[in-house]
């Protein structure tokens, strides 16, 4: 990776990109047609990578045409972060645009690739969704058309297309609606389900649906290319397919295991470009490491535009393919209304996972994720005590770090994080993964409620760039705080007292992973909670309530529903957390519901007095 965090850089690659147009640009006629297929929320579960169960002949047969890419990642668990990671050609996490339907604006020094392919003279076309992660008003001038009419078809003659087919078929909602059993296509007895997952009938019943609906994705994947092969396409156009991330179940989507983020991909390219391909046969497999911020510069790769300097991933195809890259990078970011931060990546072999937030257990409850019959059967057996080791995990708080020999254990259940046998791999991909934040100036390091007040309206990517933000000193903080050891306490109450908010949110975060242990800095979280940053006296607060200092805790904890926003929301999960069930809490949320226009945070409002109303049943 290349280091981007100077203006001049941004604007020399404009310039150099924009001067450079007409060299690279090539007849019309030589410019290959590109097509996306792209299906939501599916790991891996077709026929061509071995999984037997699976029902997909259309995919298959377009893996023998072409090449099956083996380590391809989504760099997010989740659609609307994966998405702009792919639009924009930067990591979510570096553009601020990582936390799930947040619409923060992107910066002007990034360019939406389609933008790219207009200028060259592609039509470009997206049927249908967007879900870029970014202030609505930036996704004009992007397509040609975007909508669910948008078509190759409606281009002038001879015009090159690059066109986007997107289906919801295999989507989480997919399994929210019960499918009677003698209905089923696939034996929910017979579905192949992960260790982590108990056989419930709700959960063998949902995979079983689940692999009806790839079955279906895979018919709607065969009428696109007969529909090309039809107007008579096919042999000067590039086909990619690939998933928009892992999925479906729970612990699949929206986690940064293998589940959730190892995606199918799939590219065959006409005889014609044969001097692209990545292998000498069709019909093989690609083992390089790719993931979707790879995307954008491969197209402009493909097409001829050179890359630009501030685009953060590698071209795996075209005149600019790089070297095979040793990693692909994976973040978390808040989901829903849920807080969450972890951040991941990937080798050949292993899977590094670093937990931000260890405090935070697995499966906090989402609204929507709990739609699904099968995750609300696992928590009910769970509690019911029906659970193995390691079925129950996802119930509890997470450890700091986790190590996966993912191709030894593809479920990613055994976390050799501890074992000294596997001390020096835990050493390199930890220093990967810090130097990888700190390269791409990861702006989840600050808590999204202080974003608006430190930044106000600049793009969180140029903030990072044009302030005064000492990444070192921050990163530091949250690396410590959050592997909890009880000897970094006077750090943590050191951090408390320094200058810059995020330094003093992940002091304040460190005494509350602490717990108990933190007894004596009792005093230091009691200022804390009049901090001027909200996220800092929030989880301060937190971290006092569970020292005992309920009553103060609580008021500060109802005191920040007043802004209803990110805030509200933040403070929420706090309360929840804490099963804080007091009657002046039930009223304040009460009244704070009456009011609230935020949707996470009323999201999870909600889901507090539907528990309290339960409860009292």
């Amino acid at each position: 990776m290349k280091m981007k965090t100077t203006f001049l850089v941004f604007t020399m690659a404009f310039a150099a990109c924009g001067s450079l147009y007409s060299q690279f640009s090539k007849a019309s006629e030589d410019l290959p047609n590109i097509l996306w297929l792209t299906s939501e929320d599916n790991s891996p579960f077709l026929g061509c990578y071995g999984d037997e169960f699976a029902t997909t002949p259309n995919l298959d047969k377009l893996a023998s045409e072409g090449f099956l890419y083996t380590h391809a990642y989504a760099n997010a668990p989740v659609c609307a972060p994966a998405r702009n990671t792919i639009i924009t050609g930067v990591y979510a996490t570096s553009g601020g645009n990582q936390h799930m339907r947040s619409h923060y604006r992107m910066s002007d020094r990034i360019r939406l690739y389609p933008k790219y392919l207009r200028e060259l003279g592609y039509y470009c076309t997206n049927n249908i969704k967007t879900d870029y992660n970014i202030d609505l008003n930036q996704y004009g001038g992007a397509w040609d058309q975007s909508s669910d009419s948008a078509h190759y078809k409606s281009r002038k003659e001879g015009q090159p297309f690059f066109a986007i087919f997107n289906t919801t078929i295999s989507h989480e909602s997919s399994v929210h609606k019960w499918t009677p059993t003698e209905e089923l296509r696939h034996d929910p007895e017979a579905v192949p389900i992960p260790p982590y997952h108990p056989r419930t009938a709700e959960m063998k019943h949902d995979w079983a649906q689940y692999y009806d609906k790839v079955e279906d994705m895979d018919s709607w994947i065969g009428e696109k290319l007969r529909e090309l092969d039809e107007a008579g396409l096919s042999e000067n156009t590039i086909v990619f397919y690939y998933g928009d991330h892992g999925g479906v179940m729970a612990r699949s989507k929206r986690y940064v295991y293998e589940s959730g983020t190892h995606v199918p991909f799939i590219v065959r390219v006409p005889e014609k470009y044969k001097h692209w391909f990545p292998n000498e046969e069709k019909g093989t497999k690609v083992d390089r490491m790719i993931s979707f911020v790879d995307l954008a510069p491969t197209l402009l790769s493909i097409v001829g535009i050179p890359v630009p300097e501030y685009l953060q991933g590698n071209a795996f195809l075209g005149s600019q393919k790089t070297p095979d890259p040793e990693y692909a990078y994976m973040f978390r970011g808040r989901m829903d209304e849920r807080y969450d931060m972890s951040r991941a990546l990937r080798d050949q072999q292993f899977r590094y996972i670093r937990n931000y937030m260890p405090h935070r257990i697995y499966g906090q409850h989402l609204s929507y994720l709990w739609r699904a019959p099968s995750i609300g059967s696992w928590e009910q057996a769970c509690l019911a005590g029906e659970c193995n080791a390691v079925q129950s995990v996802f119930w509890h708080s997470k450890p700091s770090e986790e190590l996966y020999d993912t191709e030894n254990d593809p479920w990613e259940v055994k976390n050799l994080a501890d074992d000294p046998q596997y001390a020096d791999v835990l050493a390199r991909m930890r220093k990967a993964n810090h130097d990888w934040v700190m390269d791409i100036m990861d702006t989840g390091f600050i808590p999204e409620p202080d974003w608006q007040e430190r930044v106000g309206e600049m793009p969180m990517y140029d903030y990072m760039r044009e302030n005064d933000v000492d990444m070192m000193e921050i990163v530091e903080a949250a690396e410590l705080a959050s592997l909890g050891k009880e000897e970094s306490l006077p750090a943590f109450i050191r951090y408390l007292e320094n200058d810059d908010p995020a330094v003093r949110y992940w002091g304040a975060t460190g005494l509350l992973i602490l717990g108990k242990k933190a007894s004596s800095a009792i005093q230091a979280l009691k200022e804390a909670v009049n901090d001027p940053s909200s996220s800092v006296a929030i989880v301060a607060a937190e971290a006092l309530y569970k020292l005992g200092e309920k009553e103060l805790a609580e008021q500060v904890l109802l005191e920040n529903l007043k802004n209803d926003n990110f805030t509200s929301n933040f403070a929420l999960n706090s309360i929840d957390i804490l099963n804080i069930n007091s009657l002046k809490a039930q009223t304040e949320i009460q009244k704070y519901l009456g009011e609230a226009k935020h949707d996470y945070s009323k999201r999870a409002a909600t889901a507090l007095a539907q528990k309290w109303d339960s409860k009292s049943k």
